[in-house]
């Protein structure tokens, strides 16, 4: 990541305005690199499936396509995402609870890959099955299971249930409709709970197995994985932040047990493991004040733009200001009119008008679900090189009022 002083916030910031991201896509290709290589040490035959919903940022996506990864999408407009940026929609897996049911048809007819996430779906496969009796097309299941999380989840076809019988006896009535893949998802980040995810879809794909007669190419055990962090943002967390190696020993080892030729695929979806720490966000302050005997520091961003709330992200202070002032428990705030957009709580330092605030750790759907509120969105800058290359402009006007009518 580039190193950021006086001069080069003062270049950026003249030619780019006074707040921007900037991006190190070389950051977010060693951790694809690190992360494959943990698990592959243990369970060769393994691959990720980048979650496009985490940061959608084309270069980012590429850089997974140009490593032979696969796209994760959850909706239409990911799913043009990957074409666009050149995946073969043989590499394209389409996650989520709705889809659109015209690119479902488009993707599967071109070869791609649809994990069912309810029976309700079946309908529109078996239809297309019948249209075309001369194609194969390749579906997955969303196997939902207890993990001892504590969590119901809401994805998924509970695998103990009727409606996970009646789609594998659909999948064997059907000898075009293939069964491609076995997916799960679970929100909960802790390694703990990993081993049981993984037994639960190796158990899964064996029960599988036998009453179709085949294997299913790839068990792709979802994300959930922590990202990198600075120790000041790991000290914020209750539980340890495990590395990748601890991943990757709680699952790949239990699938080398149930799989040891090493078949089928191992898949994983992270998002915030590879992009997590490969994005930065900097804007300038821009007033203080003190109301009530406490202290306001505003600067020109927002909490939705670092991605994190309740929690002080790592930030680093660029003096730029010419009367800098010692602060005591002072909150820095973001521009926006809402009470809650505090980005930093209880800031102890010197600071200035006139200061740039550096923001780390916002790879994870900081950018995807900042909205266009109050401000367009601002800049992404690529900073891998030694030149800066521009991801994303400063969004205009127009940019977001071309769809309305006035």
């Amino acid at each position: 990541m580039l190193r950021l002083t006086k001069d080069k916030i003062l270049t950026l910031t003249k030619e780019y305005g006074n707040a921007f991201y900037l991006l190190d896509s070389c950051q977010f290709q060693e951790n694809f690199t690190r992360l494959s290589n943990e698990f592959k040490k243990i369970y060769g035959n393994f691959n990720i499936a980048y979650s496009y919903k985490t940061n959608y940022t084309p270069k980012l996506c590429k850089i997974i396509n140009d490593n032979g990864g696969y796209a994760e999408v959850v909706s239409d407009m990911e799913m043009e995402i990957a074409l666009r940026v050149g995946v073969h929609p043989s590499r394209i897996i389409y996650n989520g609870p709705i889809k659109n049911t015209a690119k479902v048809n488009s993707l599967l007819l071109s070869g791609g890959t649809v994990n069912l996430d309810s029976v309700y779906e079946l309908e529109n496969i078996i239809s297309l099955a019948e249209m075309h009796p001369d194609k194969t097309f390749n579906v997955g299941i969303r196997c939902n299971f207890d993990v001892g999380d504590g969590v119901v989840s809401r994805f998924g076809v509970d695998t103990e249930s009727d409606d996970f019988e009646k789609i594998l006896n659909i999948f064997k009535a059907y000898k075009n409709i293939h069964l491609i893949n076995l997916q799960c998802h679970f929100a909960k980040r802790n390694v703990e709970f990993w081993p049981a995810r993984a037994e639960g879809m190796a158990k899964t794909a064996h029960r599988v197995a036998g009453l179709l007669g085949y294997m299913p190419e790839r068990i792709d055990i979802g994300g959930g994985i922590y990202g990198n962090m600075e120790d000041s943002l790991k000290a914020q967390f209750t539980a340890k932040i495990p590395e990748y190696s601890e991943y990757a020993k709680a699952a790949a080892t239990v699938f080398k047990e149930y799989f040891p030729d090493e078949k089928p695929e191992l898949v994983i979806e992270p998002g915030s493991a590879l992009a997590g720490d490969c994005m930065k966000f900097v804007g300038r302050v821009e007033t203080v004040k003190t109301v009530r005997g406490k202290t306001y520091i505003t600067m020109l961003g927002s909490q939705k733009n670092i991605g994190m709330a309740g929690i002080n992200p790592p930030m680093e202070v660029i003096s730029m200001g010419k009367e800098s002032c010692e602060f005591t428990d002072a909150d820095i705030v973001g521009y926006t009119c809402i009470e809650g957009d505090v980005m930093f709580k209880g800031f102890n330092g010197r600071l200035a008008i006139g200061d740039y605030l550096v923001f780390s750790n916002c790879g994870s759907y900081s950018l995807v679900m900042k909205p266009p509120f109050i401000l367009p969105n601002f800049p992404v800058l690529d900073v891998c090189g030694n030149e800066v290359e521009i991801i994303k402009k400063q969004e205009a006007f127009d940019d977001i009022f071309h769809t309305f009518s006035f």
